[in-house]
Formats: structure tokens, sequence, C-alpha cells
């Protein structure tokens, strides 16, 4: 049933947004129920620190070495979160010029992370979410959700690219891109564009939560490069991505 009685009170009117401009962010301050609905915030301390243990992503056709990552895939509809056994990720050239077209494996996302509250409830809202607000069968729940938890890391010289592959569309339906941590970088400027290449926004995520809703189809987007603001510490960038795209299994 696609009713708004479904959603939690930090996604009201996020429907009405995404609707009317293809995309919508919320701040990480307007996130904070989310943690608490998931018991102390030392689960959340947990959950975050799983960003420290992620392997090394291999198949950057621009030889870096800057991104490390875990992948997941789920079914997600009304009453299941399910998740799907191990594969590996792919998109095709239309979607990731740099490294699309290719069968990616990357290491699975740990089950104590995939089952975490904090993570489940994610998957489940954002499955509702966009329930409300796709406009047919074609493109609503069930789901095939996919969940990237990516560290994007600035070195002592070279800048670290969230989005090597420039202003893209995924290729699915429904994106989540929410910040989880952010250490001793700046830059990384999210910006959105329609099809036609014109600009509709740019923000920075800056704070833990802060979060921005895609309508995959209607707009593009891409992040600017991140750089240590002190070389000799340690700086990078931590990302949770959620993709919901229609399962017709």
């Amino acid at each position: 049933m696609k009713t708004r009685d479904y959603l939690p009170a930090e996604f009201s009117q996020i429907e009405e947004e995404i609707t009317t401009n293809g995309f919508a962010f919320r701040s990480g301050e307007e996130f904070q129920d989310l943690i608490k609905n998931c018991g102390e915030h030392a689960n959340w301390r947990v959950f975050a620190s799983s960003w420290n243990d992620l392997g090394l992503d291999l198949y950057m056709a621009d030889g870096g070495r800057y991104r490390r990552r875990r992948f997941a895939a789920f079914h997600v509809s009304d009453d299941l979160i399910r998740r799907k056994p191990h594969q590996p990720h792919y998109q095709s050239r239309d979607y990731n010029i740099l490294n699309g077209g290719i069968q990616r494996h990357f290491a699975p996302i740990l089950e104590e992370v995939a089952n975490h509250d904090f993570m489940q409830k994610l998957l489940g809202d954002c499955g509702r979410l966009f329930d409300i607000i796709s406009p047919s069968s074609t493109r609503s729940s069930p789901w095939h959700a996919e969940v990237h938890q990516f560290r994007i890391e600035a070195g002592q010289e070279q800048s670290g690219l969230p989005t090597p592959e420039g202003m893209h569309r995924d290729g699915v339906d429904w994106v989540c891109v929410m910040l989880i941590n952010r250490q001793n970088v700046s830059s990384g400027v999210t910006r959105i564009f329609d099809n036609q290449s014109g600009a509709l926004n740019e923000f920075t995520l800056t704070n833990a939560l802060d979060t921005v809703f895609l309508d995959d189809i209607r707009v593009q987007h891409g992040v600017t490069p991140i750089s240590r603001l002190d070389s000799k510490r340690e700086g990078f960038r931590d990302i949770l991505v959620l993709t919901y795209r229609h399962d017709p299994v």
C-alpha cells in the first residue's frame, strides 16, 4: 500500500520534493531520530566504525588506489528485507564510462553491518518512500536494492575522487546517498544536474547523516574531488549508497 502513514516523520515531504525537483536533501540533524530509534548511540558508533574495514577497489580504470568499498544486494518489499546471495556489481558503460561494462567483484558487507538495526530501518524506509513516489508498477516494489560502503581517501599529494566517472546516473530507479563520516578533507561538493546538463543545485555533505535522495531517471549527480586539509593527517570521506530498481522476480 502506497501511503505516507508508513513513513517516519523524518521522511515527511521528501516525496513531494523529489517529485517536483528530482532530488531532496536532508541534514544529518533531521535524521538524528533514526539513530535514536535503533537503540543506544553506541550502536551507531559500531556501525560507522565498520568503514575502517573496507577492501581496496582494484577495478579503477584510472589506476587510482583511493577508493575502498564493500557491497551487498537485497530484496526489499513491503513485508520483507532479505539479503540476496553475494553477487558481482555491474553497470553498463552507458552509465559508468570509466569502470562499466564488466562484472566487479567486491568484498561482501559484513553480516553484522547488513543486519544492523540502522541498516535494516534505512533499507525499509527508503523502500516505502520510493514506493510512494513511484509513478508506475515498473518503478515500485519489490525492489532490488544494492548497498555500497565507500571510503574515498585523499593522499598527501593526490586528491580522492568520489565520482571518478564524472557527472552520471547510476542506471537504477532511485538513489539514497548518506554521509557517515568526513575527516580532514576539503571540497567534496555534490552537484545535481538535469539530463540536459542544466545545473539544479549543489551542496556539501558535511555532517554525519547528511543525505540526498535522487530520482536516477530524471537527474544526474557528481561530487568534486577531495583534498587533505592537513597534509600530514589521514583524510577521507565515508559514504553509504543505497540504490533501488524494480525487481521483476
